[in-house]
């Protein structure tokens, strides 16, 4: 008889959200922004191979997001889904994408407020563009909890769970992909 035990991995429960919002210096379509915009596509497919990716969002239509202005008509979005704050961290500053953050302030504006929030969501599930806004909204009315953080201070899904800030997926199916009714933006679609 043997004493080894087997280690079976279970799927993940929760995944990752991060909304980024910028605002631009310059349109899009402005020679001094003609850099970024460049930028855009490879950065952009290198996220979707990137480990632990899950989703982004991008326009109906588009290869990315940028025309969508939920945010305001100079705010331009980044929302995405990752497996693990981990995945994420490494594409932000382990990665080509650290380029683009060294030069962020040639192209937008310095926020006075938070511009990047993060929480949990079931893993299966992509929460609509209205609910990324409300989170961001809550970090910089409340600072940072279980419910929307950032990097510098971060919750773990766990902690999260036991707060109450989020609940798996009913077993049996996810919750529908876009989250629900969102007014502010069009649906987000999976790539």
């Amino acid at each position: 008889m043997s004493d080894h035990t087997s280690t079976v991995s279970r799927p993940a429960r929760f995944h990752l959200a991060q909304l980024n919002v910028a605002s631009l210096r310059f349109p899009l379509d402005d020679p001094r922004t003609a850099d970024f915009v460049a930028l855009l596509e490879p950065i952009n497919a290198l996220a979707d191979e990137a480990p632990g990716f899950v989703w982004r969002l991008t326009e109906e239509g588009r290869p990315d997001a940028t025309g969508m202005r939920p945010a305001g008509e100079d705010v331009i979005v980044n929302y995405s889904v990752w497996e693990s704050a981990g995945a994420l961290w490494d594409f932000v500053y382990r990665s080509p994408h650290l380029e683009i953050m060294r030069r962020r302030r040639d192209w937008f504006r310095r926020h006075e407020e938070p511009h990047l929030v993060l929480w949990w969501v079931p893993a299966g599930r992509i929460p609509s563009v209205a609910e990324a806004l409300e989170r961001l909204a809550l970090l910089r009315e409340q600072g940072p909890s279980p419910r929307a953080f950032t990097f510098a201070s971060s919750y773990t899904a766990e902690e999260a769970a036991a707060a109450g800030a989020v609940r798996p997926a009913a077993s049996g199916g996810s919750e529908p992909a876009s989250g629900g009714s969102d007014s502010a933006a069009p649906e987000a679609t999976a790539v």
